[in-house]
């Protein structure tokens, strides 16, 4: 280790908003003649951290050159809070993880550390709180940035000092798994307070668990704290309720209903359509390019070849700062493609598409009036608009296609009763035969008549 007792401790550096109100402190101090410094969110903990050092020098004590701590502070060190040690997790994910799984990420740290705070009763706001997380949790938004922007300063520096230490969690007596616990509590439920879906709830809870195994493989714990607690975990509703399914008669009168609407509907036909045909994944349809037509036929059969997807994450998620990211295809390998089968019917419709709007620059099929992207925010009131519109009272305040992707299930679901081969709807879906046939069990009609009749002819005297 290399050490030094050449110690100059300087006096406290006060910086001030334009109101003139002291926003952060730094201790700025030298170690054989190398700079170092350490910023607090107050003066009072600042003038703590200076008296420390001024009490070790004063004590002849050595000083490490690389940390600028006494070397007596060693073991201290090592120890992380909470909120240090999701800093870390956060940053050693973000290079393998998607857009959208980042932002998973984010979300389950911030609700876990609201479980593990001190002194919650002098903290700044929750949401204050809240946004200073996210900002911290985003690589790409700190990128370069030694401070976090001025309105999430104070949050940040008081998160920075009041969370608990991870070795809190091998307290002795059950302490640490009461704080287990009221962690997996606190994932379990809403911001307002509310339970949580199960869905989130276990994609929290696996976020938070591969966490605690990443601080057993940095040795900042021994064991898994989670494992400690008998916890339940939610029910997960694992297959397609069969109400949200359409038919073709229903289908089409959406369809109608989406032409309707103006020159925005129109361009959305052909976008909707590509779901309940080809059973596209809406970010698949965003992606849709020229090149990607294999084959248009008239009257017939036609193939389009799908290689890439464009998921909506956020721009704080993304790696280019936009909303949308171009990926591989979910479920498979960067460069494999997905072979779908194009219906008669979804062929007519791309192709008057392309005829009277044309394509992109880059030869996207569905861009906006002036060029862009074609929106969640501009599809799903089109959506919503016409779905009101095709459908009966009746229909409109049931389940039926309640989303845009319930239009993707209807094209599995018709496949699948069809009598068209699992293995072969699950290529063309782009998912396993195990997840097609747990998914889509429930939506599989009209075979218990038969079933039925088979079981009578074998067990009749």
């Amino acid at each position: 280790m290399n050490v030094s007792y050449d110690v100059r401790i300087h006096n406290i550096e006060k910086r001030k908003n334009s109101a003139g109100k002291i926003t952060s402190c730094r201790v700025s101090w030298k170690v054989n003649g190398t700079p170092l410094k350490e910023r607090f969110s107050t003066v009072a903990l600042a003038d703590t951290f200076r008296s420390e050092l001024m009490a070790a020098a004063r004590r002849g004590e050595a000083f490490d050159v690389t940390t600028g701590r006494p070397v007596s502070w060693k073991r201290e060190e090592s120890v992380l809070t909470w909120f240090a040690f999701s800093l870390s997790y956060a940053e050693a994910k973000w290079k393998h993880a998607s857009p959208n799984h980042r932002r998973g990420i984010a979300e389950a740290l911030t609700d876990a550390t609201e479980a593990l705070l001190l002194g919650v009763d002098k903290a700044p706001d929750r949401d204050n709180r809240r946004a200073a997380l996210r900002w911290a949790y985003s690589n790409r938004v700190r990128d370069g940035l030694e401070e976090p922007p001025a309105a999430l300063a104070t949050a940040y520096r008081w998160l920075e000092s009041n969370t608990v230490l991870m070795t809190a969690f091998e307290e002795p007596s059950g302490k640490g798994a009461v704080l287990a616990r009221g962690l997996l509590d606190r994932i379990s439920s809403t911001k307002e307070g509310k339970t949580a879906a199960a869905a989130t709830t276990a994609r929290k809870r696996a976020t938070v668990n591969n966490a605690m195994e990443y601080a057993m493989e940095i040795g900042a714990l021994s064991s898994n704290p989670l494992k400690a607690v008998k916890w339940t975990r939610p029910r997960l509703l694992a297959s397609v309720d069969p109400r949200v399914v359409i038919n073709i008669g229903q289908a089409r009168r959406f369809f109608s209903a989406v032409e309707q609407r103006a020159e925005r509907g129109k361009r959305m036909k052909a976008f909707f359509a590509c779901m309940y045909f080809a059973a596209l994944r809406p970010e698949e349809v965003v992606d849709l390019r020229e090149e990607h037509l294999a084959s248009l036929p008239v009257g017939a059969w036609g193939e389009m070849r799908l290689t890439n997807a464009e998921p909506r994450a956020g721009s704080r998620w993304t790696d280019s700062g936009r909303v949308r990211e171009r990926r591989g295809l979910k479920h498979r390998a960067n460069g494999d493609t997905r072979s779908v089968p194009i219906h008669p019917e979804l062929g007519a419709m791309l192709r008057a598409h392309i005829d009277e709007f044309g394509t992109g620059p880059d030869g996207r099929i569905f861009i906006g009036p002036r060029g862009g992207l074609m929106t969640d925010r501009a599809y799903l009131k089109v959506f919503h608009e016409a779905r009101g519109r095709a459908f009966t009272e009746a229909e409109a305040k049931s389940p039926l296609m309640a989303v845009p992707y319930d239009l993707r299930h209807a094209a599995v679901s018709t496949w699948l009763n069809a009598g068209v081969s699992a293995p072969q709807v699950a290529e063309w879906a782009g998912h396993s035969v195990d997840v097609l046939l747990r998914v889509y069990a429930k939506c599989i009609h009209g075979q218990q008549s038969a079933a039925m009749k088979r079981i009578w002819e074998a067990t009749r005297a």
